[in-house]
């Protein structure tokens, strides 16, 4: 009985004090200038992890409100700076210097607390894509079953255009337990995008030979139908390239390149214009020298 009396004690008083500094904390920040509301912070995770003891669930969550309170107060006052002109799918015109220290404090305090990882993988890219990286790695190494962040992570490595390591990511996300089908899916789509078609080739077969959805098969379906149109187009564009070279001037119609199309092996319509793999005639961009789908074909751009 006196134990409990004791823990419940240590509860009453532990909230008390954070109450306290927190209420302090506010004080001062009424009180301060605007440019010291940009106090870097003093403790790094493991300090504040030894801190707090058994009350880092706490102070994870009190620095995780922060990290939202201060986004919106930069919000706030961007809005009240520029006549409500704020675009919110752009943060990078905001100065949120502190946010990334925010977001590792409280998953230092709370490895397991998903929502600040999630909410840095759509904030930090924009403001510095090495701490998105690096705040979705820390989140993959201490869940590693939760697929999302590898879909996040991925999805960041895209933008950047590294499509190898964004390849990698999405395959590691499909290989655990409960992950959608589609990231394996989009780890082929980043290996054709990255050059490798062949590879995506083999990955999209084998998604379809190991599934029984029809979804499945009809989305790897129309992504093999895109790979061999990219790979038509590149030869397209190889003639394209040879006849400009050799005339000095880019082609006006398919019938002037009909002959040398064949010979690359492509299928012709009778008017001399290559098909695409849904049998509708490749157009002509660039004043002819480049080649591009017919906005009416059905296979997909991307």
């Amino acid at each position: 009985m006196k134990r409990d009396y004791f823990l419940v004690l240590v509860i009453v008083v532990g909230l008390s004090a954070a109450a306290m500094v927190t209420r302090w904390n506010d004080g001062q920040e009424r009180d301060l200038k605007p440019q010291f509301a940009e106090e870097p912070l003093y403790l790094n995770g493991p300090a504040m992890k030894r801190l707090t003891l058994a009350f880092n669930g706490v102070a994870a969550d009190w620095f995780w409100l922060r990290s939202l309170q201060y986004v919106g107060r930069k919000i706030v006052s961007y809005e009240d700076a520029h006549e409500g002109n704020f675009n919110l799918a752009n943060l990078s015109s905001l100065d949120l210097r502190l946010l990334p220290s925010l977001l590792r404090m409280t998953t230092a305090l709370d490895p397991q607390f998903l929502e600040p990882y999630y909410y840095g993988a759509f904030i930090l890219p924009d403001l510095d894509p090495n701490e998105a990286i690096a705040l979705l790695n820390h989140g993959i190494a201490n869940n590693p079953d939760k697929w999302r962040l590898y879909q996040h992570l991925g999805y960041i490595y895209w933008q950047r255009g590294d499509h190898q390591k964004a390849s990698e990511v999405y395959a590691a996300g499909a290989r655990i337990s409960g992950a959608p089908p589609w990231m394996l899916a989009m780890s082929a789509r980043m290996k054709a995008e990255g050059g490798a078609g062949a590879a995506a080739r083999e990955m999209y077969i084998h998604l379809s030979e190991a599934s029984d959805d029809p979804t499945v098969k009809e989305m790897v379906g129309k992504q093999l139908l895109r790979l061999d149109s990219i790979e038509e187009r590149e030869r397209i564009s190889r003639v394209l390239s040879d006849y400009a070279a050799s005339r000095g001037r880019c082609a006006s119609s398919w019938k002037e390149i009909s002959v040398a199309l064949r010979a690359a092996g492509l299928r012709v319509s009778a008017a001399g214009a290559p098909l695409d793999p849904k049998n509708v005639p490749y157009r002509l961009i660039k004043n002819g020298c480049d080649v591009d789908l017919d906005e009416h074909s059905e296979v997909p751009h991307r």
